[in-house]
């Protein structure tokens, strides 16, 4: 990945790339991006990734059974965070729903896109460590990550997000 961001030329705006997933600090990640979104004239886009199961043929049916419903899920949280950040802030988020592995998939989203600029990620506030997409993507490969990683305690409360946004 050596495509150059674009996110400062003429009629392109400065993305915040938020990853929305089932965990409790999501919330605070999406609540930090759309904050820097709104107060840097930026964008907000919201992506979600359904895994990818191994499909056994025999099975077919209940597989996309599965993948549909999980498909509809990840547009349930979408719709959420989406609310959250229009009532927040007035931001309106743009939506990417991707299949594949999590880590593997925000890269491929940044690439896709030459104005993401910043990955907004919050980590876990659990015994268990930072979580496993930051550990993964800010880990030993983060030097050449193609763009800055923020990452939100997520301990902070929306008025301490406040202050830092």
């Amino acid at each position: 990945m050596s495509r150059t961001r674009r996110s400062y030329e003429p009629g392109h705006k400065r993305k915040f790339l938020v990853v929305v997933d089932e965990t409790p600090e999501c919330d605070r990640a999406v609540y930090y991006g759309t904050r820097r979104a709104a107060r840097t004239n930026g964008k907000l886009v919201m992506l979600a990734v359904v895994p990818v199961g191994e499909s056994n043929q025999q099975w077919l049916g209940v597989g996309d059974l599965m993948r549909q419903e999980a498909h509809e899920e990840v547009e349930k949280r979408l719709d959420h965070f989406a609310a959250r950040a229009r009532n927040l802030a007035g931001v309106e988020a743009e939506r990417v729903v991707r299949e594949g592995v999590k880590a593997d998939e925000v890269v491929k989203a940044i690439d896709a896109d030459g104005d993401i600029d910043i990955l907004v990620l919050a980590a876990g506030t659990g015994n268990e460590g930072p979580g496993p997409l930051v550990t993964s993507l800010a880990g030993a490969g983060s030097s050449t990550f193609p763009i800055p990683i923020t990452i939100v305690p997520g301990n902070l409360s929306d008025e301490e997000l406040d202050a830092l946004s």
